[in-house]
């Protein structure tokens, strides 16, 4: 299972402000994203291109690490 993290976000340039009213809007925590990560699949039911946008960010790396 691939795991976006806060890096993910700023690997794309996604600032914070945006970041915390996209969570806000699709009912999921900043607080735990920031300490734990996001499952990609939670992003990924949004429907929204950024968030694919970063997962795809979030699954090149894990295909780097040989995860």
């Amino acid at each position: 299972m691939t795991i976006v993290y806060h890096r993910h976000l700023g690997a794309l340039g996604y600032c914070n402000r945006g970041s915390r009213q996209f969570f806000k809007r699709h009912n999921l925590s900043w607080a735990d994203f920031l300490a734990n990560g996001i499952p990609a699949d939670d992003l990924l039911a949004t429907n929204d291109a950024m968030a694919e946008n970063v997962v795809r960010v979030a699954e090149s790396e894990q295909a780097q690490d040989g995860q």
